[in-house]
């Protein structure tokens, strides 16, 4: 009974990945970057991570960073697919570790047992860094692209982690600046006024939109059943679980978020109408992209907002509950001008220049 229960509580961590990314106190009192970087260390690995078989490698010829990016994940996590979709709309190559929900054997090795973590091994060195946090990752890498003078080494020292306790005695983890950019100069043909912006609807992916997936998703238990069916089919799990494992997450886990998901509509105060909800959090963002009155939030190109939109509704792209909202909001445009940036990897060119400068 004790085995079946710890089973049945990891089972819920794979539907729970679509309602997590609860805020941070600690950022929501910061405005600006902390003036003075740690050591990094606690990014660095003392010794090299253990082997694991890839499920998928990603190789884009164009990516000669020279960095080996290994991605640590579950398939339809949004958080996941955020950071996804920033690696393949760069084209960076990158190896995927399908992590058992259930054995969780993947991430033993490590204190960090949250997914996304990057694992990193640098070019020309033996270092080799562990980046936790899928915003903070996104964060790393993109200041890493725009931040000629300064490796991976220098700007993880940037993101100090902080340990506090909360209002409620529970003891917290942060990584302070992890919406922030390192540039090392004013970056050219970017104002303050669309950094400040890019940064805020980032964070309201993390703070807000995320947070109306699951009660969609769950939003009956037919629609929690054939949302569990669709994860295992693009999650691959016949490969990466044994059938009693895969039965148990579908069956149980469908049924454990349905009542889960009934708690979180009540907890960030969603309408009866839990669709409603996902349609108005939908138009808020339309209503900024109508304001800016270009493809993307991005201008011409997409930035880190719609990326980070764009990922974590890949997370649902196969549910009954996006299928509505397509219908239901003006998105399907953007959406699918997202999908072929990211397919077509059209942020590729800025990765090649700074391969050029490694």
């Amino acid at each position: 009974m004790v085995k079946y229960a710890k089973l049945l509580g990891v089972s819920l961590m794979v539907g729970a990945g679509v309602g997590g990314g609860y805020g941070y106190y600690l950022y929501k009192k910061a405005t600006i970057p902390l003036a003075s970087p740690s050591e990094g260390g606690e990014y660095v690995l003392t010794q090299q991570p253990p082997s694991f078989d890839p499920a998928r490698e990603i190789r884009i010829p164009t990516d000669t960073t020279g960095l080996k990016i290994t991605l640590f994940q579950y398939q339809t996590c949004p958080f996941c697919c955020k950071v996804r979709a920033f690696l393949d709309f760069y084209g960076f190559s990158y190896d995927i570790i399908e992590v058992n929900s259930v054995t969780r054997k993947q991430t033993r090795w490590t204190d960090y047992r949250k997914v996304p973590f990057a694992v990193i091994k640098l070019p020309n060195s033996d270092k080799v860094l562990q980046l936790k946090d899928s915003t903070m990752i996104i964060s790393v890498l993109q200041s890493f692209l725009d931040n000629k003078s300064d490796g991976l080494l220098d700007l993880v020292k940037c993101y100090p982690t902080m340990r506090y306790t909360d209002e409620e005695g529970e003891n917290r983890t942060d990584i302070m600046n992890r919406y922030f950019l390192m540039y090392g100069r004013h970056p050219s043909g970017r104002t303050k006024e669309d950094i400040v912006e890019e940064r805020k609807w980032r964070k309201w992916v993390d703070d807000v939109y995320v947070h109306v997936l699951s009660p969609n998703v769950y939003r009956s238990p037919s629609e929690a059943f054939q949302a569990f069916q669709w994860f295992s089919k693009v999650g691959n799990w016949e490969q990466h679980f044994s059938t009693w494992e895969r039965l148990l997450v579908v069956y149980v886990g469908s049924a454990a978020m349905y009542l889960i998901g009934k708690n979180l509509k009540r907890r960030h105060q969603l309408k009866d109408d839990v669709r409603q909800s996902f349609y108005e959090e939908t138009n808020v963002f339309l209503k900024a992209l109508k304001k800016k009155g270009t493809n993307f939030l991005g201008g011409d190109k997409p930035n880190l907002a719609d990326l980070a939109v764009f990922g974590v509704l890949t997370a649902v792209e196969g549910c009954e509950a996006f299928q509505d909202v397509r219908v239901n909001t003006k998105i399907s445009q953007w959406f699918n001008s997202m999908s072929e940036c990211v397919k077509e990897h059209a942020g590729s060119p800025l990765v090649v220049e700074r391969a050029s400068v490694i």
